[in-house]
């Protein structure tokens, strides 16, 4: 089964909420989003526990 939710955080360069849409059916994922305010690149790594529920932490791509 497919699941993707949205999660909410903060883009680390410009401060702004942005929504990221994260694939449930993938345990980790580590990939570079452009944040959609700022346009600049965002690391994104994302974890989706046992029960589905997905959990994201961002940095800035040099960090």
């Amino acid at each position: 089964m497919l699941s993707q939710e949205f999660v909410e955080t903060y883009c680390p360069y410009c401060g702004e909420p942005i929504q990221l849409l994260v694939d449930c059916s993938i345990p980790q994922q580590q990939y570079i989003e452009d944040c959609q305010i700022c346009c600049r690149p965002i690391q994104i790594q994302a974890d989706v526990d046992s029960e589905g529920i997905p959990a994201v932490s961002v940095c800035s791509e040099n960090e």
